[in-house]
C-alpha cells in the first residue's frame, strides 16, 4: 500500500449530513429520545434541500441511530456510534483513520502470511505483483491500483486469519477509491516495487520476522 496525504473522501451530500448529525449525537448535543430539529431547521443548518435531509435521516435510521415517528418527528434512538454498520462507517472515514487501521494490521498480516502461506498463495501473490509492475511501467493507473490492492489482499488471504482478511478487504475497498482520486501517475508505484518484491521473497522463504519488517517499511511515510 501507499501512504497518501489527507484529503476529503468523495461522499454524497446526504452522507455528509448524516455524518455530521451522527457526530453531534455521539458528542451529546442530542440525547437519547430527544427530538431532532424539524426539516426546515436542518435544511437551514446544513444549507441543503429537503430531499438531502430526508435521505440523511434515512441513513441514520437504517443504522439504528434514530427512529422516525410518523407525525411526531425524528428521535435519537441510540447515541452509541458503534451501532452503525461497519461498511457505512468506513464510507465516511477519512484517509488518516483508514491508514492507521491498515498500518496496525499490515505487519501482522505479512508475518502470518510468511508462517502460513501455501504454494498456491505464493503463485497468487506473485501474479498480482507482476501485474502491478507491468501496469506501473506502462503508466496504466487504474490497472496498477487494482493490482496493488490485489497483491496486498492476496497476502491477507495467505495469512489464513479470516477476520484479518475480511477487515483488510473492507478497508482496502475504500482506499482503492481514494487512490484513484489522488494519484495522477504511477511513479510512486514504480519507486516502491523493490519493497513489494522483497516482501514477496520474505513470504516465500517463510521468514516471518523479515516479512514484518518489510511490511513496516512499506507503510512508513519515509518510503514515499
Amino acid at each position: 500500500m501507499l501512504i497518501m496525504e489527507i484529503f476529503i473522501a468523495k461522499r454524497s451530500l446526504a452522507e455528509q449530513v448524516a455524518g455530521k448529525l451522527q457526530e453531534q449525537i455521539s458528542l451529546g448535543k442530542y440525547q437519547v429520545n430527544e427530538k431532532l430539529p424539524i426539516e426546515p431547521e436542518l435544511m437551514k443548518m446544513f444549507g441543503v434541500g429537503r430531499s438531502t435531509i430526508r435521505e440523511a435521516i434515512k441513513v441514520l435510521a437504517n443504522s439504528g441511530l434514530v427512529r422516525v415517528q410518523q407525525g411526531a418527528g425524528t428521535f435519537v434512538a441510540d447515541a452509541i456510534a458503534g451501532k452503525e454498520p461497519f461498511e457505512q462507517r468506513l464510507k465516511r472515514a477519512n484517509n488518516t483513520d483508514l491508514n492507521e487501521v491498515r498500518e496496525l494490521i499490515e505487519m501482522k498480516i505479512a508475518e502470518k502470511a510468511a508462517q502460513n502461506r501455501s504454494d498456491k498463495d505464493v503463485e497468487e501473490i506473485s501474479k498480482h505483483l507482476r501485474n502491478r509492475k507491468e501496469a506501473a511501467e506502462s503508466g496504466l493507473m487504474r490497472e496498477c491500483i487494482e493490482a496493488d490492492i490485489s497483491f496486498h489482499l492476496a497476502i491477507a488471504q495467505a495469512s489464513k486469519n479470516e477476520i484479518l482478511a475480511d477487515l483488510y478487504r473492507s478497508v482496502a475497498n475504500h482506499l482503492k477509491n481514494w487512490f484513484l482520486d489522488f494519484y495522477v501517475d504511477t511513479s510512486a508505484f514504480k519507486r516502491t516495487y523493490h519493497l513489494h518484491e522483497e516482501l514477496l521473497n520474505n513470504i516465500i522463504k517463510q521468514d516471518a520476522k523479515a516479512a514484518w519488517n518489510t511490511a513496516a517499511e512499506i507503510v512508513a511515510p519515509k518510503s514515499y
